[in-house]
């Protein structure tokens, strides 16, 4: 049973890589169904205190932080995640905003792959897994949203992911308060497992 259910898999996983081959390289079918979970599941809680207060008091602490700064933090977050530890990456995972992220991904039944919320400059204020960088804010993900305004999402393109041997989109969206935006967030969606 087992191997007639991953030759299914593989075979489906096959199929699907085809069909998006012959895509043009910005389509992405799944985005219906990326947005329902968007609207459904995330959207709720993008005004809970736990999201709002934990941004909002990144942005106040690094109002003043400066180019090199962002640059230095970016270097050792990253020496840190390839590591596996370091004060950076493990403050910021034991955040309580960290934990409630973890948790809406763990409630997600593996749709979500990852969740990570963003401050005003880009930076990480917490997510479920460690991120490859601790600077956004020149990616895609941030300026699609956080760039555009209070209501900006943005659907990334599908693409194999090695890490977890599936095939994967990104949604983003700007988070605001009281009609302001204030940071962003990405959710790395798991399309096998959409419903």
């Amino acid at each position: 049973m087992k191997t007639f259910f991953k030759n299914t898999v593989v075979g489906a996983s096959m199929v699907l890589g085809l069909t998006m081959i012959a895509q043009p390289a910005d389509a992405n079918d799944f985005a219906p169904q990326i947005q329902a979970v968007f609207d459904e599941q995330v959207k709720p809680w993008l005004s809970d205190p736990a999201v709002i207060n934990a941004i909002k008091t990144q942005n106040e602490k690094n109002a003043g932080i400066t180019e090199a700064d962002i640059d230095t933090l970016d270097k050792q977050w990253r020496a840190e995640a390839k590591a596996g530890s370091g004060p950076l990456v493990d403050g910021t995972l034991g955040n309580d905003l960290s934990a409630f992220l973890k948790g809406k991904k763990d409630a997600g039944g593996g749709v979500f792959s990852e969740i990570f919320v963003m401050d005003n400059k880009g930076l990480n204020v917490g997510q479920s897994d460690v991120t490859s960088d601790y600077m956004q804010g020149d990616e895609a993900k941030w300026q699609k949203t956080y760039g555009v305004g209070p209501d900006a999402v943005f659907i990334d393109e599908v693409e194999f992911d090695d890490s977890t041997e599936s095939f994967q989109s990104q949604i983003s969206a700007t988070i605001s308060d009281g009609g302001a935006a204030i940071g962003a967030i990405t959710l790395g969606i798991n399309v096998e497992e959409l419903p």
